[in-house]
């Protein structure tokens, strides 16, 4: 298959500042290094980063933070993730997905009730060894740098956790899943776990994302219609958006103040918390800061600027 190209640098222009989400609907063939560049680049932004990387052939939410929203990309990074993917049953690839190329194969095809009946072991706490292709630092360097190397890669199982894992559709040699899951879940390593489990091998063929903490499709923007917008400001979300799935503080104007100076503000009220491990403060639904609450005590740990 023909690469695309996305340029991420062209003609050097003003930066400036602007803050806020940009749901982004990645296409196929696109790094997320690529998206954000190309991003930071049509804003004209002076900052911007991503919460949680896809791979190229992945489609699909990669939300992208502009200016002081890169401050909450923790909290987002760290939101449940929703997958749709598909698996084709009887190959295994070097890379666990189509890059790469067959390095095992078998006549054994699963039956969707032996799917079905399979996805509960792989449902909850699991233990997961990530692909040797992916960022995984060992000694200071990428996983995937040293398999392309040609070096061979172990890396140690580790704990990850999937809510839920259904069967949309089975055709025979491939099957359409949906997964939810945390963070550090590899959809290529459950792909190939969930095939050697049924008795053959099996990669990722397709693979969307249609959610991210807080934010789904339904305001994703894709790459034309960004190109193509007269006001590209106007497809931003606050970066409140982003904070909707941590407790909430509102501060009065005084504690604002106090507040954007770095200093803790002493919460009062009836239903004002005694203790929060992560959280954020608002004044009149724009976002102050993240923090923490010890004591009653409303503390910050990350000022946002707006």
């Amino acid at each position: 298959m023909r690469q695309v190209r996305y340029p991420v640098s062209q003609a050097k222009s003003p930066k400036r500042d602007v803050s806020g989400w940009l749901i982004f609907d990645k296409p196929y063939d696109m790094t997320s290094t690529q998206a954000v560049g190309k991003i930071r680049w049509l804003f004209g932004a002076k900052k911007a980063g991503h919460a949680g990387t896809l791979d190229p052939l992945a489609t699909g939410i990669l939300p992208i933070a502009l200016g002081e929203a890169t401050k909450t990309v923790p909290a987002v990074q760290d939101g449940k993730k929703v997958y749709r993917f598909a698996i084709k049953w009887g190959e295994q690839t070097t890379t666990d997905d189509i890059e790469g190329e067959v390095s095992n194969s078998s006549t054994a095809r699963p039956s969707e009730a032996d799917i079905r009946a399979a996805l509960p072991r792989f449902t909850g706490e699991i233990m997961q060894v990530p692909p040797a292709f992916s960022a995984i630092k060992i000694d200071g360097e990428r996983a995937y740098d040293l398999a392309r190397a040609g070096e061979t890669v172990e890396l140690a199982p580790r704990p990850v956790f999937i809510e839920t894992l259904e069967l949309i559709a089975h055709r025979g040699e491939t099957s359409e899943l949906e997964m939810s899951c945390e963070k550090g879940t590899y959809v290529r390593a459950l792909a190939r776990d969930l095939a050697r489990h049924l008795g053959t091998f099996g990669h990722v063929v397709e693979l969307r994302r249609t959610a991210v903490g807080p934010f789904t499709t339904v305001r994703a923007v894709d790459l034309a219609t960004l190109e193509a917008a007269a006001d590209r400001d106007g497809l931003l979300l606050p970066i409140s958006e982003g904070l909707t799935l941590l407790p909430e503080i509102r501060l009065t104007p005084d504690q604002v103040s106090v507040v954007r100076h770095g200093n803790p503000v002493l919460l009062t009220g009836r239903a004002a918390p005694i203790a929060l491990e992560e959280c954020w403060a608002s004044s009149g639904g724009v976002a102050v800061a993240l923090g923490r609450v010890e004591m009653g005590q409303f503390k910050p740990q990350r000022v946002i600027n707006g």
